[in-house]
């Protein structure tokens, strides 16, 4: 009798906690063959518990055939009510069924009592109830639309208040956190846009709302909420199936008229992939080229120049890191793998406080976490290159990894130049890896290695090689709900030789390297639903080696050469302050203060006063002890945006930066080469200063279909580094003496169209701008140009990019990108004359005539595999022609005396068509 009264007390047992049970964590088995809707919602209830709702005569016809093992409630209705008409809803233990498209639970008036407590808050202090859900992050995961959350402590009394709800923004197949995400409030103006790690925070009013999320190349998601007080919700959309049929370049179609950023824009991997480029390979720099404002010297460099700022004032960031020589193989490839970058956001007007250092731009790159659910990969082979990315889970929902790699084989392709060349060989390799671990809700850390190495000869007795070196770890806490911060810290590497050692007793090699050691912390907090605080402080720790000449085996008898290393240290504090006086207007209001020490052990050269920086004129040198205070500069820099927007489609934007740059490039070339140096300011070389003022208007059409902006700026500029005629920049010793400070400034105007949607997309834009320098300063040197304004190297007043995607079919697309520009400025050789028994060579004025313009096509048609989704691989060719008209376009002119004769030639990259051929593979 004992046994049987165990045994019936654990059957009861067992019977209640399955009754227990939320329909949410039961799995069914069902199998209906022509079953009407009573036959299912009969059995469907009898199982589950759940009551339907419904109207039998909209149901008369319809006959149900549907097969599941072990599937959840909300599987079986999806695919049950799937192409019938019917839509349905769900709430706790109800489900209602129509044939209405929109279904919503409206609570009546009085549905709660007015001055009824809850009987749950009885005996709980409801300020104890907020801490705790505060301190104690369990947030509801949002993946369905048509199921109603809940949020905060449910009551019988919902209180007229607002209420903050906070969570991450993640993607459903491989949870990864999607920055840029806009989640907004239907029918109302209130909404928010994800951070880098996909945390976002939003303040509303409480009860019913329904919540709509937009995220670059993912399906646009409802969700309906019920707010009862603060808490934490996060949301998980679904990569959109047909997302080639959209190309992206900012996360949301209202951002770009909302958000109170102008000038910059973000760009979806997916969008990039569409772009023909050189040799098939899908780039970024390539895209980053068409958008306004943005230009490049010639036609293989991935150096870039925005809004009349040379390449050097762009600061490149991949996951904070900072990169040198974003190029590979003579800059026809750009350093970022396109396999396992997320997304891209370009800076060149509205930059944020956080950001300091350079003068132009910008440019962020992000790579993705791994997948946190399973292992994936993708895989591509061109004509010259081939690429493989791995990424998976180490501990599953919290330890993931990625790691992709690039490398080339283009040495039969150099074998087919004339004869001149087939002796040069090329390659490069580079490697990227990331390690993402969650401890809990609060607290994230990642880990991001990229290493990249190129090595290449040009037919001659000479190699040059170059490496970026980068490693960091992030650690991201959430204090509570309205409060989060990173810690971020790493090293930065950038290192390249030159060797010649054909001839034993000539043989040399040639270094240069630069190293920073950074840290920074950055934070955010959400006051209340008008102010959203930002401030931080940051370090970076220069080590530069400008040059060292050494003999290269025993039989060298190149003398050694080095020129002194230099260290630096620059930080800086910021604090910032987004304001919403109200829903149409917004200020965003930033302080940073930047200070640089330069520091020794080092020799500082001394020249008389209110003389010239020339050699003749120095008077000494100066030696200062090892981290010993040589010269310091600082300053404030000053971050302010505003936006009205008059209503959904319509808004004008203003902002206003300044800017100090304490590093310098020194190149003979406009775009980076492989053997720049880069030189830190010292007490003789001042670093730059530079402000900009811009204005925009920025209207949508077609139901935010089509986005149309247009923006006017105008930039000064102060002690940015130009040359003196027969500067020598490599290994010199008092290299102030070669380079002369100049004032500036840059003006212009672009206009940017861009289709989202459609079989037909893409975007277009225009730019007009002009960068003028000035050196009119006697005692700073002999003056350019009879100190009248000239345009610097890189001006190119008029650039037109067309960018277009037509689908044809689900799996055939074709693009086109078309891009002009002016020609760049030079200075020629106008005239010879006789001087001491030699003819000699008269110059223009600096820069003052220009290459021939600039134009080419491109096309590419894309073949995608098939779209089943319960299949071991997918995968896709694209097949094109760069520089489809053949356009023989300059990158260069140079001038030779041949025979007594000064003859001029035009250097062109690519003169001809170039077909390109790429296999892709995701597994």
């Amino acid at each position: 009798m004992r046994l049987l009264g165990l045994l019936i007390v654990l059957m009861t047992t067992m019977f209640i906690k399955a009754s227990a049970q939320k329909p949410d964590d039961i799995l069914f088995t069902v199998n209906y063959t022509n079953a009407n809707l009573k036959q299912v919602v009969l059995d469907l209830e009898a199982k589950s518990g759940v009551h339907f709702f419904y109207d039998p005569i909209q149901a008369d016809s319809l006959a149900i055939t549907f097969k599941a093992e072990k599937k959840s409630l909300d599987d079986i209705l999806t695919n049950v009510f799937k192409n019938t008409g019917f839509n349905f809803l769900r709430h706790e233990q109800q489900v209602f069924l129509s044939k209405t498209k929109s279904l919503n639970v409206n609570l009546a008036s009085d549905y709660y009592p007015k001055d009824t407590k809850s009987t749950a808050q009885t005996n709980v202090n409801p300020a104890q109830q907020k801490l705790a859900l505060m301190q104690n992050r369990n947030a509801q995961n949002a993946n369905l639309a048509n199921k109603i959350y809940e949020i905060g402590f449910k009551t019988n009394q919902i209180k007229s208040k607002s209420v903050t709800i906070a969570g991450y923004i993640r993607d459903l197949k491989t949870g990864d956190p999607i920055a840029g995400g806009s989640i907004f409030v239907v029918n109302s103006p209130l909404g928010a846009i994800s951070d880098d790690n996909g945390f976002y925070t939003l303040t509303l009013p409480s009860g019913k709302q329904t919540l709509l999320v937009k995220a670059g190349g993912h399906a646009d998601a409802q969700r309906q909420l019920i707010l009862y007080d603060d808490g934490n919700l996060d949301i998980t959309v679904q990569e959109s199936i047909y997302a080639l049929k959209e190309v992206k370049i900012s996360a949301d179609r209202i951002a770009n008229v909302k958000s109170l950023e102008m000038g910059v824009n973000r760009l979806d991997i997916k969008a990039i992939k569409q772009v023909p480029t050189v040799f098939g390979e899908p780039d970024i720099l390539r895209v980053i080229l068409t958008l306004p404002g943005v230009q490049s010297v010639g036609e293989a460099s991935t150096g870039f120049n925005v809004r009349g700022g040379s390449a050097d004032q762009n600061l490149i960031l991949l996951n904070d890191a900072t990169i040198y020589n974003p190029s590979h193989f003579f800059g026809f490839f750009s350093a970022f793998n396109p396999d396992v970058v997320k997304d891209v956001q370009l800076y060149k007007s509205t930059i944020p406080e956080k950001f300091g250092g350079r003068l132009s731009s910008v440019l962020e790159v992000t790579n993705r976490e791994g997948n946190m659910k399973k292992f994936t990969g993708t895989a591509g082979i061109g004509l010259i290159t081939s690429r493989l990315n791995i990424e998976g889970p180490i501990d599953s929902n919290k330890t993931s990894f990625i790691f992709g790699g690039r490398t080339t084989y283009s040495n039969w392709l150099l074998k087919l130049l004339p004869d001149a060349y087939k002796r040069s060989k090329a390659s490069f390799t580079d490697l990227n890896l990331g390690i993402t671990h969650i401890f809990n809700e609060k607290n994230k850390i990642s880990l991001s290695g990229y290493y990249s190495t190129d090595d290449f000869k040009l037919n001659s007795d000479t190699a040059y090689a170059y490496a970026n070196k980068n490693g960091s770890i992030k650690w991201k806490h959430d204090f509570n709900d309205k409060f989060s911060g990173t810690l971020t810290s790493g090293v930065d590497l950038y290192s390249y030789n030159v060797k010649a050692d054909v001839n034993p007793i000539n043989a040399y090699k040639l270094d240069f390297s630069i190293a920073q050691y950074n840290f920074k912390t950055d934070f955010n907090y959400r006051l209340n639903e008008k102010h959203t605080i930002g401030f931080g402080l940051s370090s970076i720790y220069y080590q530069l080696k400008p040059g060292s000449f050494k003999p290269l085996g025993e039989k060298s008898l190149v003398k050694t050469d080095i020129i002194e290393q230099e260290q630096a240290l620059e930080s800086a504090i910021y604090l910032g302050d987004k304001y919403d006086v109200t829903n149409d207007l917004s200020f965003d209001v930033g302080l940073r203060y930047s200070l640089y020490n330069y520091l020794g052990a080092h020799t500082i050269n001394n020249y008389a006063p209110n003389l010239p920086i020339e050699e003749v004129n120095q008077i000494g040198t100066t030696t200062y002890a090892k981290n010993k205070f040589i010269q310091t500069y600082h300053g404030p820099e000053i971050r302010a945006s505003a936006r009205y927007s008059f209503n959904q489609d319509l808004s004008i934007k203003a902002s206003y930066n300044t800017l100090r740059q304490y590093i310098h490039l020194l190149s003979n070339t406009t775009a980076i080469a492989p053997t720049d140096v880069w030189k830190l300011s010292d007490p003789n070389i001042k670093p730059q200063f530079g402000s900009q003022v811009s204005l925009g208007i920025y209207k949508n059409f077609k139901n935010q279909t089509i986005e149309t902006s247009i923006e006017v700026y105008y930039k000064k500029i102060k002690d940015y580094l130009d040359y003196k005629s027969g500067a020598v920049l490599v290994l010199n010793h008092h290299i102030e003496t070669d380079v002369v400070g100049t004032k500036g400034k840059a003006y212009g105007a672009e206009f940017f169209l861009k289709k989202n949607t459609g079989k037909l997309n893409g975007w277009l834009s225009y730019a007009y701008s002009r960068t003028l320098l000035k050196m009119d300063n006697p005692i700073a040197g002999a003056t350019i140009n009879n100190g009248a304004d000239y345009p610097a190297n890189y001006d190119k007043p008029h650039a037109f990019n067309f960018t277009g995607n037509y689908r044809m079919k689900q799996r055939y697309s074709i693009s086109l990108n078309m891009t002009y520009s002016t020609g760049r400025p030079i200075t020629l050789p106008i005239a010879k004359y006789y001087y001491g028994g030699s003819e000699r060579v008269y110059y223009s004025d600096r820069n003052s005539y220009r290459i021939p313009d600039y134009f080419r096509m491109d096309l590419s048609f894309n073949v995608e595999g098939n779209h089943k989704l319960k299949q071991k691989t997918h995968n896709s060719w694209t097949f094109g022609v760069y520089n489809l008209t053949g356009t023989k376009n300059a990158y260069s002119t140079y001038f030779v005396q041949e025979s007594g004769v000064i003859n001029g030639y035009k250097l062109s990259i690519f003169a001809s068509a170039i077909p390109f051929v790429n296999y892709n593979i995701r597994f």
